[in-house]
């Protein structure tokens, strides 16, 4: 996800939105001739009510920049300029842990750790387009979740393209779920009650995990959490109608996103299966999914075509669509009411998942 969270305080972002108060006022007095609207004001009128001083913002003076291998270095240092605020009552332990075999050790961040109990857990990826971000934005967020399931969670800082390409930053989120589950105990997790979580790139990254766990069979997950994921390299290619990815996540940052993680064009006929969700051809046998996104989303055709196949392999997902609402709307306008029930229906999916999670112990591992 490449929005920094409280972009602007909703009110002061009113003046940016003055412009197009007359799109919603309704129809113009009979015999007044219709004045053409704008692109921007067209898209306005599609953007849901508690969202649209955010989009208008977003439009015209953001900050926000469309990352090209000129700006990446300045996105990157802007998205960690402003952290969020963390709980002091919950707490986050930075750690470094092995990688895989032949692979540098990756940092992890672990929330609400303790060793007295047995909880779910959350392994989280971080959002970025895969080449920016990194756990430590979503960490206030995490705790907030943590605290409302009772669990524990685990973000990793996995190394970024285009530096790395997919199979390193593949391996470094997959040794930490493997870190995860092997210390589960210590961390007062259970074993068998891990899910894993993403948004954006994270998302992406959450879905190529669940896959990687199946077949590799170390880790059981009982659930897959996707806000907005990355799936489908081949979106690149599609055609949408000009408010579709008009802010946030543009056409031409999913490109940049893609080439960068995969090494190579998008959408041709030699990218790994291995390295996009949407490639795999088999989907049953994963954990059971949410999949939410905003009907204005890039992402949204890819996210609710992956939901269709899921189920139709025997996997329940949920697909959560919210009309009018951009890729991150919940991040850039994060006390809209829209925000705060998505934010509820997600966190009431997880709930229900990690509770339907199986609670045996292994004999020989807790007394």
């Amino acid at each position: 996800m490449i929005v920094r969270r409280n972009l602007l305080k909703l009110g002061a972002l009113a003046a940016a939105a003055a412009p197009f108060a007359a799109s919603f006022a309704g129809p113009p007095p009979v015999g007044t001739a219709r004045p053409a609207i704008t692109p921007d004001e067209a898209f306005l009128r599609l953007v849901h009510p508690d969202l649209r001083v955010a989009a208008a913002n977003l439009l015209h003076g953001s900050t926000y920049v469309i990352p090209t291998r000129t700006t990446l270095g300045a996105m990157r240092s802007a998205m960690t300029a402003r952290l969020p605020k963390l709980r002091p009552d919950v707490p986050t332990m930075q750690r470094t842990i092995p990688g895989a075999t032949g692979q540098p050790d990756v940092a992890i961040v672990v929330v609400n750790a303790r060793a007295d109990a047995l909880r779910p857990a959350i392994l989280h990826t971080h959002g970025g387009g895969f080449v920016a971000g990194s756990a430590a934005l979503g960490l206030a967020e995490l705790q907030e979740i943590c605290v409302a399931l009772d669990c524990v969670a685990v973000s990793v800082d996995y190394r970024l393209a285009p530096e790395i390409r997919w199979t390193g930053s593949c391996e470094d989120t997959y040794a930490a779920l493997k870190w995860l589950h092997d210390h589960a105990f210590e961390l007062g997790a259970h074993p068998d009650r891990i899910a894993v979580m993403g948004e954006g790139a994270g998302g992406g990254h959450a879905a190529l995990l669940a896959i990687m766990a199946r077949d590799r069979g170390e880790v059981p997950l009982v659930f897959q959490c996707l806000t907005y994921p990355m799936l489908d390299d081949r979106t690149v290619t599609r055609k949408f109608v000009p408010h579709v990815g008009r802010v946030i996540w543009t056409p031409e940052a999913n490109r940049f996103g893609w080439e960068c993680f995969l090494g190579m064009a998008p959408a041709g006929k030699g990218v790994p299966a291995a390295a996009v969700p949407a490639r795999c051809t088999e989907l049953a046998g994963l954990p059971p999914a949410f999949i939410g996104a905003g009907a204005l989303d890039l992402l949204f055709n890819e996210n609710a075509d992956y939901a269709q196949r899921l189920n139709v392999a025997g996997v329940p997902a949920q697909l959560a669509a919210v009309p009018g609402a951009f890729h991150g709307f919940d991040l850039v306008a994060p006390q809209a009411p829209v925000s705060a029930a998505f934010r509820a229906t997600r966190l009431d999916a997880l709930r229900r998942a990690l509770a339907l999670a199986p609670l045996t112990v292994r004999v020989g591992e807790r007394d």
